[in-house]
């Protein structure tokens, strides 16, 4: 066998310590490329922390080595996060220097996923250098890649920068909108620090919003979304986001006249900002000055040292040190002058706050007097209105129930509608408490949108009539036909506007349009439009028409009645569904109302399941022959309520007042008691506890035109089984009945 010859054993041997060197540069390169990556995420969270030494130190260590891995996507990582450590250091020249590099070579690599956070990172730079076109761009960039990759639940950070780019353009409502959109996406996820960034900004444009308008609804929100912010901050120490709360706090305090607390923010937020401007001015300095080495720093405090001793060894030493002296003797001399001035100023200022204080003390009592007047009285109206309001319902009902006529039906439909507005009206309108405590809720339920529009424009048909004004409905085809939401609110704010365009509208048209804008999949946008070719409103009135009893001019109030409550109801109640009303109008030229709805669109499978008005589902026989006891003082009450309870075959008695009742429920065998609240005599509630001393199983249900929401408690204390507010709807009043029938039945 021939041995290899020494040229061959020469080659093997370089191939073999090629392959070796080669898996070492491999093992090397993995090593480093695991090192920056480690070395990027501690310089990240780094940057959370407001660390900016550390967040220094390992991005140097990650820059020195990315240089030699050839990995682009790597590189362009650590450059994002330079970038972002740039940002919050303030140097947003050199920010925007190095990330447009990263777009770079992102766009080289084709690695689409990475630009959407790159240009949102680029918004936030061109915003601080008030680049406020270039910035917006770069947003917009942003949109349409998460749009091509179908990301949508990453576009938060796209439209928490569209707000401090609205915010800096003075555009603070606009902002309040962005953020509103961020937060609802933060809420979901896990970055609490971006959701607690949300929420300080969003409370800062608030106060921004309150001191234009001077809505005390702005001032509030402000202030509970800062405290929902400070929980998040305290919880995970965000020390610049607290620094942050604290500015917003003062401003708070000072707009509310608690100065004690405005000073005590105030002087928390600087004093600590400028600790925390020192360590950005050192970590700026770290950044700039790298090439500084060891060895020239300790040459620089030699030469210190020496210059020091010289300093020391000369003969002037003792006049400056005189010198020094004279000059602190005279700044103390200055500054205990200063500070006998500034008590004496502070001391006036004390006695006139303190006079402030009392006059706001005797301003509250009189505001609280106030209130309480204004809640009885309203207490008081509410009752009033809803008890004639239930002859209206139940006597529709009653009809509609008698198999009208086909041209009888529309009249009774619209009657129908009308009582339901005006219902509404009472529940969410008259009892001002409920608003102003920000206790109206928007509900869901299933409805037909086209058809409650139909309905607002059948009974808006005989006032356009009278005007000889054309009414003109336009609906886009490619509209859901179910939709989940609040019919009724959605019905106040249609009938005021439409109802406002045909007030100010003679021999014209009032055009109603709804399009659909977007949809994303259940959620549909769309916009809702009111365009009349009336009188018009002048610019000057534009600003205001939006207030509570706010008209046009005296003259119209005078021509066209009204209580100028309908636009102010409007923008409230789009205020809770998160929309907008917006405005067009020229004085003879007429005017157009417009706004955006998201609303969640229903699947068929769904409709039967969410069904607006759920029909009972009970055996026809069950309620045949039951003994009904109804106790109501109001005789036309007393009739509609008869005539409800016999048109499903139950023997019905009637009491006048709550001690008739005691006895009747004594001498006979009643299966259910309907009671009403205010009769002469003893009340309702009484009636009921005395029936409870001797009978503990008969349903009671309280059968009530009076406000329940704040007295639930009074009303099942006192032995209620059910409370049925008047007017009711007849499906949700047997549905009570036929509950409480059941429930005695399982006790037996």
């Amino acid at each position: 066998m021939n041995k290899p010859s020494h040229s061959k054993k020469y080659i093997i041997s370089i191939m073999m310590c090629l392959t070796i060197f080669m898996c070492y540069g491999q093992a090397i390169t993995k090593d480093s490329i695991s090192l920056v990556k480690q070395y990027k995420t501690n310089a990240n969270e780094a940057i959370f922390r407001f660390d900016f030494e550390e967040a220094v130190k390992n991005i140097n260590l990650a820059n020195n080595l990315v240089v030699n891995i050839n990995d682009d996507d790597l590189k362009a990582d650590v450059m994002v996060t330079n970038t972002m450590l740039q940002y919050y250091l303030q140097n947003y020249n050199t920010a925007q220097i190095i990330n447009e590099k990263a777009i770079k070579i992102i766009l080289a690599s084709n690695n689409i996923k990475k630009l959407p956070n790159i240009y949102v990172l680029n918004g936030l730079i061109n915003t601080r250098l008030e680049k406020f076109t270039v910035a917006e761009d770069n947003f917009d960039k942003a949109d349409s890649i998460f749009e091509i990759i179908n990301d949508e639940k990453e576009k938060s950070p796209i439209l928490i920068g569209r707000g401090l780019l609205e915010f800096k353009k003075g555009n603070s409502k606009a902002a309040v909108n962005y953020y509103n959109a961020g937060i609802s996406d933060y809420k979901n996820g896990n970055n609490k620090y971006f959701e607690a960034f949300s929420y300080v900004n969003k409370a800062e444009a608030l106060i921004k919003i309150y001191n234009e308008d001077n809505d005390i609804q702005h001032l509030n929100q402000a202030k509970s979304i800062i405290n929902e912010a400070s929980v998040i901050i305290d919880s995970l120490n965000y020390k610049k986001l607290k620094i942050e709360s604290y500015k917003v706090k003062s401003e708070i305090a000072i707009i509310e006249k608690k100065f004690n607390d405005a000073l005590l923010f105030f002087n928390k937020y600087t004093t600590k900002n400028d600790s925390l401007n020192l360590v950005f001015i050192n970590s700026i300095s770290a950044t700039n000055n790298n090439e500084l080495n060891v060895g020239a720093l300790h040459k620089r405090i030699e030469n210190y040292e020496e210059n020091l001793v010289e300093i020391e060894k000369s003969e002037k030493f003792n006049q400056v040190t005189n010198g020094m002296s004279i000059a602190i003797i005279a700044i103390l001399s200055l500054l205990t002058l200063s500070l006998y001035k500034n008590n004496n100023l502070r001391a006036k200022a004390n006695n006139l706050l303190q006079d402030k204080n009392t006059e706001l003390q005797l301003a509250k009592e009189k505001a609280e007097k106030a209130s309480l007047a204004k809640a009885q009285f309203l207490s008081t109206i509410t009752h009033e209105l809803r008890t004639p309001l239930y002859a209206v319902t139940g006597l529709t009902h009653l009809l509609m129930e008698e198999s009208p006529k086909e041209h009888q039906k529309e009249h009774l439909n619209s009657l129908k509608f009308s009582g339901e507005y005006l219902l509404s009206l009472i529940n969410n309108i008259l009892d001002l408490n409920k608003l102003e405590a920000n206790k109206v809720e928007v509900e869901k339920t299933s409805f037909n949108l086209k058809k409650r529009i139909n309905d607002v424009l059948v009974a808006l048909k005989k006032s356009a009539d009278d005007k000889k004004t054309k009414l003109v409905f336009d609906f886009n085809d490619s509209i859901p036909e179910i939709f989940l939401g609040d019919p009724v609110k959605l019905s106040q704010i249609l009938i005021n506007l439409i109802g406002n365009s045909v007030k100010f509208t003679q021999n014209g048209v009032v055009n109603v349009r709804v399009k659909k804008i977007d949809q994303r999949g259940r959620i549909v946008k769309l916009k809702f439009e009111i365009e009349d070719n009336g009188v018009g409103i002048s610019k000057k009135k534009q600003k205001s028409i939006f207030e509570t009893f706010s008209q046009g001019s005296l003259q119209i109030n005078r021509k066209f009645g009204g209580t100028g409550l309908g636009l102010s109801i409007v923008k409230n109640l789009l205020e809770l569904m998160n929309s907008k009303i917006e405005l067009e109008s020229q004085l003879g030229k007429g005017s157009k109302f417009w706004f955006n709805l998201d609303i969640e669109a229903l699947e068929d499978n769904e409709i039967e399941a969410n069904n607006e008005i759920t029909k009972l589902k009970i055996e026809d026989s069950f309620f045949k022959d039951k003994n009904v006891l109804v106790v109501e003082d109001n005789k036309i009450n007393q009739m509609i309520t008869k005539k409800i309870l016999e048109k499903n075959h139950m023997i019905c008695q009637v009491a006048d007042n709550g001690m008739t009742a005691i006895e009747l429920v004594k001498n006979n065998n009643f299966d259910i008691v309907l009671m009403d609240i205010h009769m002469p005599g003893i009340s309702g509630i009484e009636a009921t506890q005395k029936i409870r001393l001797f009978d503990e199983q008969l349903p009671i249900i309280a059968l009530t035109a009076v406000t329940i929401d704040e007295n639930l408690d009074t009303f099942f204390k006192a032995g209620f089984n059910e409370i049925i507010p008047k007017p009711f709807k007849p499906e949700e009043f047997f549905e009570k009945i036929h509950s409480s029938l059941k429930n005695r039945q399982l006790q037996n």
